[in-house]
């Protein structure tokens, strides 16, 4: 390579080193330095008032084997995860499927749908879904009126206050929805057509031609879903606190109370770290087993 060329690669180089120094700085500053941090306060005893103190796996050991919390709250995010996603997928596929077609006012009715996953995640938004739910609730009203006295109210019954948050949940399913519609464009109709010309159903055509075709936009939704759900933290924190009798105490939320009410700094950086380890292993686990149900269209 002639010196010209050489230099002339050395500028684009520098070039795009430059456009993407900002994201870069940001990257390490406010992600790769922390994270790093945090690694080294998984394994000391630190509280912010004083110097951390190196004590090893104690903090993981103590998490395994002698913190009821962490299992409980594992077991509360494992649950929420496990029936949320599902619906949720459910629901944005439904939509979705209904929003495919040519309609009046389709561009405002996939902004209404789309609304929920913008503010559903919000502050505000949980304690609308409180008072809803709550002792002089909408729920509660709509209860008395049809002749149920329910005495405790959703929020308040441990066998019930997960599933306010699980709607909740169900309600933003925007995003999803808005990629579903986005997929569903990009299935030719011819396929549908000859389909309808050998008889196949509407139904037959979903699980036969659409579900089939949709499966690597189901896999990226999957992941996207599973990783937010096991961060959830705002909805359990504002309506209910983790109550009751800790029915919805997330993982996050358990983290967030080592760290911020118990000051246990060292002990919630390894619960984090915890936390990271399983969302890989969930990602991982699905990766590895979509050979056998997502279907691409071309193969190396």
């Amino acid at each position: 390579m002639s010196k010209k060329k050489k230099f002339k690669s050395g500028n684009n180089n520098a070039v795009g080193y430059i456009l993407i120094a900002p994201w870069l700085i940001g990257f390490i500053i406010m992600y790769l330095i922390p994270m790093i941090i945090s690694i080294y306060f998984s394994f000391t005893k630190y509280n912010l008032l004083s110097a951390p103190v190196f004590i090893g796996i104690d903090n993981f050991t103590r998490m395994f084997f002698h913190d009821p919390s962490f299992w409980k709250s594992l077991g509360v995010t494992f649950y929420y995860v496990f029936m949320l996603v599902p619906l949720r997928l459910i629901f944005a596929f439904i939509v979705a499927m209904l929003l495919n077609s040519k309609r009046k006012f389709l561009g405002l009715y996939r902004a209404v749908y789309y609304i929920p996953s913008i503010v559903g995640g919000s502050v505000a938004v949980s304690i609308v879904w409180k008072q809803i739910f709550g002792n002089d609730g909408v729920a509660m009203s709509l209860l008395s009126i049809i002749g149920i006295d329910q005495k405790i109210s959703f929020i308040g019954n441990p066998s019930t206050a997960i599933w306010t948050i699980i709607s909740l949940g169900v309600w933003q399913f925007g995003s999803a929805m808005l990629i579903f519609l986005a997929a569903l464009k990009q299935v030719p109709k011819s396929i549908y057509e000859s389909a309808g010309i050998d008889g196949a159903g509407y139904f037959t055509q979903i699980f036969k031609i659409t579900i089939p075709m949709l499966t690597p936009v189901i896999f990226f939704n999957l992941i996207l879903q599973i990783i937010n759900a096991f961060k959830a933290f705002t909805e359990s924190y504002i309506i209910t606190q983790g109550g009751p009798m800790d029915s919805t105490l997330f993982y996050v939320l358990n983290l967030y109370r080592k760290s911020f009410t118990y000051f246990d700094m060292g002990y919630s950086s390894a619960m984090a770290w915890v936390l990271v380890l399983i969302i890989g292993l969930f990602t991982v686990v699905i990766f590895k087993s979509q050979s056998t149900w997502v279907h691409y269209e071309s193969k190396e």
